[in-house]
């Protein structure tokens, strides 16, 4: 992607070298993305179309899988780019038109898991606060609310890119005169400085899905509580549940700050010369965030994981392909 938008901008000076690992490490990293992702599309959408219905965690969890899909077919066109026409990926419509799909399916995936995280939370917390019971209520609603408007806003952020390159054009076609004043200097600065804090937009799904993990956090000490009081097992289905949920949302917090920390800092090396190393990492980094998660996302539910699992023994000859197993969280 380029600065102006996207994760990185690299210029043409890499080594060769460089570039192949960064080609070998691209290429391994979206081909078990696919994989991962390909997958889980592959089995919540066969299940949805053999029994015409769908529960709402399957659906979110297909949604985006697919989202980081066409994600990681983006970032790759992205790093081919950056290596072998580094100048036709950081000027023209190429440009914009990676930014505009970029834009528009990494706020789509991130508040995508963020609804998941939501809907892990109000239904398997427990709490006795009238705003917690009305939300727990109402959960399917609101989730389903809160998928509308990801899409919009979405939309509305890729949208919005539109103005910003014709803005972006009409500096460089100054810049290129030689007729720079220091106002139109200052103006190109502000310029680039909206694009580095527009990082800022992620918060409000990281603010969200770290709400959700410490409302499960809290909910397992009370409930561990509950039960050690009363004497019962620890480990009963309410337990493995909330402990299930954490370490899927967990995971999406480690991984999205890693992810927000890499975009942080390729953004701001745009107005450092010589980081190219820099935006190398933090343009890996962005890959492995949607290629890793999805193997996270099928080893916490149990559907894909007993389907994953049943289909390695099936392969290797220990499970015959009829067998079946217990159904998903």
């Amino acid at each position: 992607m380029s600065t102006e938008q996207g994760p990185v901008c690299l210029v043409a000076d890499m080594s060769g070298l460089h570039k192949w690992v960064f080609l070998v490490l691209s290429a391994t990293q979206f081909i078990l993305g696919m994989l991962g992702n390909g997958f889980i599309v592959l089995v919540n959408g066969s299940s949805w179309f053999k029994n015409k219905t769908i529960s709402l965690s399957d659906f979110i969890i297909a949604n985006l899988a697919l989202s980081r899909i066409v994600l990681l077919w983006i970032l790759l066109v992205d790093g081919v780019l950056i290596v072998f026409s580094s100048k036709v990926h950081d000027e023209g419509i190429i440009m914009q038109i990676i930014d505009i799909f970029w834009t528009f399916t990494n706020h789509l995936s991130i508040w995508l898991a963020t609804c998941l995280s939501v809907l892990y939370c109000l239904k398997i917390a427990s709490f006795s606060h009238p705003t917690f019971l009305w939300l727990k209520w109402r959960v399917s609603r609101m989730v389903v609310q809160m998928i509308l408007g990801a899409l919009v806003l979405s939309c509305a952020s890729a949208l919005s890119l539109i103005h910003e390159f014709k803005m972006y054009s009409i500096l460089g076609g100054i810049d290129g005169t030689g007729n720079v004043t220091e106002h139109f200097r200052k103006k190109r600065n502000e310029y680039k400085l909206i694009h580095v804090l527009g990082t800022l937009w992620n918060l409000p799904p990281l603010i969200v899905s770290l709400a959700s993990y410490f409302l499960l956090i809290l909910s397992l000490g009370r409930h561990t509580q509950r039960m050690e009081q009363s004497g019962t097992s620890s480990r009963d289905p309410s337990t493995e549940a909330h402990k299930r949920a954490i370490k899927i949302i967990l995971s999406f917090l480690l991984l999205f700050l890693l992810y927000f920390l890499a975009f942080l800092i390729t953004s701001s090396s745009y107005f450092i010369p010589g980081t190219e190393m820099v935006k190398i990492i933090g343009e890996l980094i962005t890959m492995f965030y949607p290629a890793s998660h999805s193997f996270i996302l099928i080893l916490g539910n149990s559907k894909l994981k007993h389907t994953f699992v049943g289909m390695l023994r099936c392969e290797s000859g220990h499970l015959k392909p009829g067998s079946k197993g217990p159904v998903s969280l």
